[in-house]
C-alpha cells in the first residue's frame, strides 16, 4: 500500500511519521514531481499537476474541513474523496463561535473600551430571547455549534439543505425556507460549505432580511460573504458588527477596511485548525475499513459538493 502525501503550507515530517507508525507496512511519502503511483493520497490544496501525475489514486483523504479547493480540478477517475470527519475541529469551531456570541451579546467589547477610556459604565443586561441565533449549515461543525449555543440558553434556529433534528434547535431546511429562517435570527453564523450553491449567500439580500441590530459571524469561507455588502449595512444600522475568520484573499490584505472598522473583529482563519494526531488515526482507520470492503463517513457527493 502506498500513501502520498500532497499538502500546501503544512509541515509534512511529523505527518510523514505519523502515517508511517498508524499504518505498518505502508509506503508513505512526501509526494514530488514525477514520484511513482500511490494508492491513497491524504491531500490539502494540491495542484492540477499532483492530479494529472497520479491517475491511479484509489481514494484522497482531504485534510481541511472544506474541499471547495478540489472541486475545480480534474480528479483522477476513480478515486473517491474523503472528507474528515470532525479530527478536533467541532469543539474549537463552537468555542470560537461561542466567544464571539457572549462578547456581543454581553457588550465585552463596549466594556472594555469604556475601561480603557477611562469609564466605568454598565452595559445591559440584554435578554437572551432576544437574541436568537441562526447557524447556516448543520453538518458536523454546525450542529456541534447550534448544541452548544442552545446550552447556553440562546434561542437557536439552523439552516440546512436537508431536513435536520436537533435537540434545543428550531430547524428550517431547503432554499425556500431560507427568508423564514433569516427573519427570526438576530445573530447569524455562517457554517456552510461552499459550493455554486453558497456562493456570495451573504450578501445585502439575504443580511437585510436579520432582525435589525444583526450580528454576523462567518467561519466557514470567505467567498460566502459581498465585503461591501456587509460594511453597507454595518454603516447603515441593520448589521451591528460582524466577526469574520475568513476572507476572499488571505491573508487579508493590509488596506481592507475589514482590518480597521471599529464594528469588525477579524482573526486569521483559526476558528478551527485540523489536528494532526486526530487526523492521523481517523486517516488510519477509514483506510482499514475500506481495506475490508467497508464504507465510510465523508464521502464527498459530487453533486451536492461537499
Amino acid at each position: 500500500m502506498k500513501i502520498t502525501f500532497c499538502c500546501a503550507n503544512t509541515e509534512s515530517g511529523p505527518w510523514l511519521q505519523g502515517l508511517a507508525a498508524a499504518l505498518p507496512g505502508a509506503d508513505v511519502s512526501l509526494w514530488q514531481p514525477g514520484a511513482p503511483q500511490a494508492d491513497y493520497a491524504v491531500v490539502w490544496e494540491p495542484p492540477q499537476r499532483f492530479m494529472d501525475e497520479q491517475p491511479g489514486l484509489e481514494v484522497l483523504f482531504n485534510i481541511g474541513a472544506g474541499v471547495d479547493a478540489l472541486l475545480p480540478l480534474r480528479l483522477p477517475r476513480a478515486a473517491r474523496v474523503v472528507r474528515l470527519d470532525d479530527a478536533g475541529m467541532a469543539v474549537q469551531m463552537a468555542e470560537y463561535v461561542c466567544h464571539a456570541v457572549i462578547r456581543h451579546f454581553r457588550a465585552l467589547d463596549a466594556c472594555a473600551a469604556d475601561t480603557r477610556a477611562g469609564r466605568w459604565d454598565c452595559h445591559g443586561p440584554r435578554q437572551r430571547s432576544d437574541f436568537p441565533v441562526g447557524v447556516m449549515g448543520l453538518g458536523v461543525l454546525g450542529a456541534r455549534v447550534a448544541q452548544a449555543l442552545a446550552h447556553f440558553e440562546f434561542p437557536v434556529n439552523g439552516w440546512s439543505l436537508s431536513p435536520k433534528a436537533l435537540a434545543g434547535v428550531r430547524s428550517f431546511s431547503g432554499a425556500g425556507a431560507l427568508d423564514a429562517f433569516l427573519a427570526c435570527s438576530r445573530v447569524l453564523v455562517n457554517l456552510l460549505p461552499l459550493t455554486p450553491a453558497t456562493q456570495a449567500i451573504l450578501h445585502r439580500g439575504t443580511l437585510s432580511r436579520l432582525l435589525p441590530g444583526a450580528y454576523v459571524i462567518n467561519a466557514a469561507r470567505g467567498a460566502h460573504l459581498v465585503d461591501e455588502d456587509l460594511l453597507a449595512l454595518i454603516d447603515s444600522g441593520h448589521v451591528a458588527g460582524a466577526t469574520l475568520d475568513v476572507f476572499r484573499t488571505e491573508p487579508l490584505p493590509a488596506d481592507h477596511a475589514f482590518r480597521t472598522h471599529p464594528a469588525i473583529t477579524a482573526t486569521p482563519h483559526i476558528a478551527a485548525r485540523t489536528l494532526r494526531e486526530e487526523s492521523i488515526a481517523q486517516i488510519a482507520r477509514k483506510i482499514a475499513a475500506l481495506q475490508r470492503g467497508e464504507s465510510v463517513a465523508g464521502m464527498l457527493d459530487p453533486a451536492q459538493g461537499y
